[in-house]
């Protein structure tokens, strides 16, 4: 007979499936709430930050009933009141311990016209034109009667969020003597570091649209992104200003409160690209989102990991790299609740009193302090100035070396400065301490404090009398001997953005710096005639130079030289403009070829040129891509010079690319190797890839006239400066401290 089954293990195996499985329902269910929570916190984080600054900051518009604000209930307003990975810039070994060290135009809406002397650019708003339509004259009234934007200076009036449907006719410029028969009045906002009485006394804003007056700078549907600019025949703006001044803690220079605007005619409307540049505005928003949402302060993001990247080049330490090093592209872009959400951060977080981590002093100065003084020519704000001179006196301890040649490393907190131990027996490195010139000068102008600019021209001298072997300039330099280190030349890692600063150096000063522009021409020429090459197939490139021996490979980060040698040719007419721009043009045809060689049509970090390949990375340290902004920053350059729509082309290739291989739900990440059809991710999206890389790309997509090559001078985190005598925002100080600080 056969024995009786028992139907005991049937249930006991059941219970036990039902409870893991409520366990794992449980467990991810309670890791959800708390990546939730973490959201929802950051979130209140940022609205804290803003609300407490605005606050603070933004004071209502005054209605005369004893409060500040817009009505007129005085008991509402007392109730109210009651209530250690990779640096940016190399990517170079040195006797196998050199890890990969990266090196690493506001919407210039006013762009100065020599004709009138003037600068501006006003678009009609969608609702106001809605408004006129009904023709209902009391809504209309009361649209014109509201109070100007809290943008700064209250000048931004152009989004791209929804461009793809705009039509825009031709802005045309008027005389001051027309303007001023506009009778419309407006106030406008005022800069939180600026008392009422340090304001301009006057300020005259209006815009004649089909007949009728509006304050352009209330359209808030068109900064919100809710609208977009209605097509209008005609769009005219003045402002007169009566020149102030301020005086601030840091400097007893005196300085104008604020210029005057100017008056700006886009001329060349139908250049803009509307489609692709506002593609590249949402690329911007994604990243910039989720940066917020998870990493908020920090100074990077891993957007697969959805955390701050506590593995930059500034560690840990809670600086908001992101924030500051992207916040001119927000502005530039239009974005202006993401800028102001970034500046209520700068104001009330920012600082390196407490930071006790070594910090890189070439990185600290072109993301931090360049980033800062261009918001500083862009707006006017004096906080962005104290912030800037702040850094820069956190650095000025790594200059105290035999030489005035300054160390790569220094700690704000206690001033003490070092090289790295890899870099050629604790040699300076040429692309550091060659790259502080553009920033360091034009703090000094601006503040009044010579010692910044004598920092920098103490270097530049240094470099000029050296004895350089065969005209170039090694990569290495002792900062206590003056001698050179190792004897390996490089327009790529470790030399770059020395040679850039040089030529920049002299068109930020007007033209009037003529010793760096003597110096760029004898370095270029000797770097064309020991470096440059052209492989069997005709692709132009720059060797690396290693005791007289090329090194037949070509950094990423040396895809930048294209539009230097371009820009060297368009801006001086010598015997060598012509050579300068055909290698300008040829270097950056090569960068183009290694990146569409590519499965990705993404670049790698070096390639090399050899009987078996060319333009392609053959080691696999080499095929990576960490978002950089080399190569579309020499497309940007060459189409300004030369409208070849092929460079256009080229970098909405670059864009597709980005899109399909770098963009993740919560961000952008580098690629690790460019070859492969599905690339693994490297979790890092970089701050330059705000900062530089998106930046580029919508310039490349706008009209001339948005930070125009003759005004603006970019630094090399893609910065710009005001080149001085020909941009109105240079914003120089009207006289000098009687002596430099105690800094030094």
């Amino acid at each position: 007979m056969c024995p009786k089954n028992s139907k005991t293990p049937i249930f006991l195996i059941g219970g036990i499936c039902f409870v893991i499985i409520l366990v794992a329902i449980c467990g991810v269910t309670l890791i959800n709430n708390i990546n939730l929570s973490n959201i929802i916190r950051l979130n209140e984080k940022v609205a804290s930050d803003s609300m407490a600054t605005n606050n603070q900051q933004y004071p209502q518009y005054d209605d005369d009933d004893g409060n500040d604000d817009d009505d007129n209930n005085d008991a509402h307003d007392d109730n109210a009141n009651a209530s250690v990975e990779t640096f940016r810039v190399t990517g170079h070994q040195t006797d196998e311990r050199v890890t990969k060290y990266t090196q690493n135009h506001p919407k210039n809406i006013y762009r100065f016209d020599k004709d009138t002397g003037m600068m501006t650019e006003h678009n009609v708003s969608a609702s106001f034109k809605r408004l006129e339509a009904t023709g209902d004259q009391a809504l209309i009234r009361n649209e014109q009667s509201q109070p100007a934007s809290l943008w700064p200076n209250a000048r931004i009036v152009d989004n791209d969020r929804n461009v793809d449907t705009l039509q825009i006719q031709e802005i045309n410029a008027i005389s001051n003597d027309d303007a001023k028969k506009l009778k419309h009045q407006t106030v406008m906002s005022q800069s939180p570091n600026v008392a009422a009485s340090q304001m301009p006394a006057s300020v005259t804003t209006s815009v004649a649209v089909s007949g009728s007056l509006m304050d352009n700078d209330n359209d808030d549907d068109l900064l919100n992104g809710n609208g977009g600019i209605s097509p209008t025949p005609s769009v005219t703006t003045a402002v007169t200003s009566d020149s102030t001044t301020t005086t601030t803690a840091a400097s007893t220079s005196t300085t104008t409160a604020s210029p005057p605007f100017l008056v700006i005619s886009d001329k060349n409307a139908s250049m803009i690209d509307y489609p692709k540049r506002s593609h590249v505005v949402k690329m911007m928003q994604h990243a910039w989102e989720n940066y917020k949402l998870y990493a908020w302060g920090k100074n990077e993001l891993r957007p697969l990991s959805q955390r701050a990247h506590i593995g930059s080049i500034f560690g840990s330490q809670e600086l908001g790299a992101t924030i500051i090093d992207g916040l001119d592209t927000l502005y530039i872009m239009g974005l202006e609740n993401e800028y102001k959400e970034g500046r209520d951060w700068i104001e009330r977080k920012f600082s390196l009193d407490n930071v006790t981590a070594d910090l890189s002093v070439f990185e600290t100065n072109i993301r931090f302090i360049g980033g800062l003084l261009t918001m500083y020519a862009f707006t006017g704000d004096a906080l962005y100035k104290d912030k800037a001179q702040h850094v820069a006196d956190k650095l000025l301890p790594a200059f105290q070396t035999p030489t005035g040649i300054p160390y790569g490393l220094v700690n704000p907190k206690t001033g003490m400065s070092k090289n790295y131990g890899w870099a050629s027996g604790a040699s300076s490195i040429l692309s550091e301490f060659g790259t502080l010139h553009l920033e360091f000068s034009y703090l000094s102008d601006i503040t009044g404090n010579p010692l910044y600019k004598e920092r920098v021209q103490t270097i530049r001298q240094i470099l000029k009398d050296i004895e350089k072997p065969k005209g170039l300039y090694p990569n290495f330099l002792n900062p206590k001997t003056g001698k050179w280190g190792q004897l390996h030349m490089s327009l790529g890692a470790l030399g770059d953005s020395f040679y850039e600063y040089l030529l920049k150096a002299w068109i930020q000063s007007g033209q009037t710096d003529e010793e760096a522009r003597q110096m760029f021409d004898e370095a270029m020429v000797a770097i064309i005639d020991k470096m440059v090459r052209t492989s069997p197939n005709g692709l132009t490139y720059v060797s690396d130079l290693k005791f007289d021996r090329l090194e037949h490979k070509m950094d990423h980060l040396a895809c930048f030289a294209g539009g230097l040698f371009a820009l060297g040719a368009n801006t001086r007419q010598n015997e060598h403009t012509e050579k300068f721009m055909n290698i300008g043009k040829g270097i950056t045809n090569t960068c183009h070829e290694s990146y569409i060689r590519t499965t990705t049509h993404l670049g790698p970090e070096a390639f090399r040129f050899s009987e078996a390949a060319e333009a392609r990375a053959l080691k696999s340290n080499e095929k990576y891509y960490i978002l950089r902004p080399e190569t579309v920053e020499s497309y940007f350059v060459l189409w300004r010079l030369t409208h070849d729509q092929k460079y256009r082309d080229w970098g909405w290739d670059a864009v597709q690319a980005l899109e399909q291989h770098c963009r993740t739900p919560h961000g952008y990440s580098g690629i690790k190797n460019v070859y492969q059809e599905v690339p693994q991710k490297d979790d890092v999206q970089q701050s330059f890839f705000l900062a530089e890389t998106l930046k580029y790309l919508y310039l490349l997509f706008s009209d001339d006239s948005l930070i125009p090559l003759d005004e603006w001078v970019f630094n090399t985190e893609a910065h710009p400066l005001p080149v001085k005598g020909a941009n109105i925002y240079y914003r120089q100080a009207a006289s000098t401290s009687a002596a430099a600080t105690n800094a030094s």
